[in-house]
């Protein structure tokens, strides 16, 4: 039997508060099947599905998946199709959902396809069961499928973030680079003369010990250094001051 999803209460985030901001750079733009009639105009909704999924920086042709490209520009599949192969791609398998724990991806996976971040804990945890009992794939259907998803971006329009005050946009963030990565990446990293490694340190050092030789004096013949001849002649000053008469 499948577990249903646990129930958690949604907080008022901006994506679900009425917005009055004036249009800017930073309003996203968005793009539909329907306003897409030309060659070219299908290819910049394709590749701005790539942005929102795989995210900027890592577009690349190794992760392309033509085969959806060209059921997408034939009309044999919706973008509803194709942002659904995207996030079930190995692309999006290898970048996002092995380097990350389960909360990590539901919360990568909500700003990439729903176009807003989880609303609290409970909600990480509620689609965290999900990715356990239904497997990741599971996971993307469920939240395709979600009236959230129909009424927000239909069938037809790639997914975006639909509000933005601060931080930088969904797909941007790098997903690996969470602070659970970050953390075990930074714990892991030996860093020199941290007082984790002293004892470490301090057996890596090695001492050569001074050894002492001991010496008789006795047998040591001390030179006799002293004048027999006593000095001649009026002593001569260098200073111009002398008070005694200099020849």
């Amino acid at each position: 039997m499948t577990i249903p999803l646990l129930q958690y209460k949604p907080s008022s985030q901006n994506q679900r508060v009425a917005g009055y901001e004036v249009p800017n750079e930073d309003t996203p733009r968005i793009y539909r099947l329907e306003d897409s009639p030309s060659d070219g105009e299908i290819q910049q909704l394709i590749w701005a599905a790539y942005r929102q999924v795989v995210s900027e920086h890592e577009i690349l042709n190794f992760y392309r998946q033509s085969n959806l490209e060209s059921q997408l520009k034939n009309r044999a599949i919706t973008v509803r199709d194709f942002i659904r192969g995207l996030s079930k791609s190995e692309a999006y398998r290898r970048l996002v959902v092995e380097t990350n724990s389960n909360y990590r991806v539901v919360e990568v996976t909500l700003k990439r396809l729903l176009g807003r971040a989880p609303y609290n804990k409970d909600e990480e945890i509620a689609w965290s069961i999900k990715i356990a009992t239904l497997g990741f794939d599971g996971f993307v259907d469920a939240l395709l499928d979600s009236e959230e998803y129909v009424t927000s971006f239909g069938e037809n329009t790639v997914p975006y973030q639909r509000r933005r005050f601060k931080d930088r946009p969904f797909n941007l963030v790098t997903p690996r680079y969470g602070n659970y990565w970050r953390d075990k990446e930074e714990d892991e990293r030996y860093k020199w003369g941290d007082i984790n490694n002293f004892l470490e340190m301090a057996s890596s050092i090695k001492i050569t010990p001074v050894k002492f030789t001991p010496v008789n004096t006795a047998s040591i013949n001390i030179p006799d250094t002293t004048r027999e001849t006593k000095p001649e002649g009026i002593p001569v000053s260098i200073s111009p001051t002398a008070s005694f008469p200099i020849r």
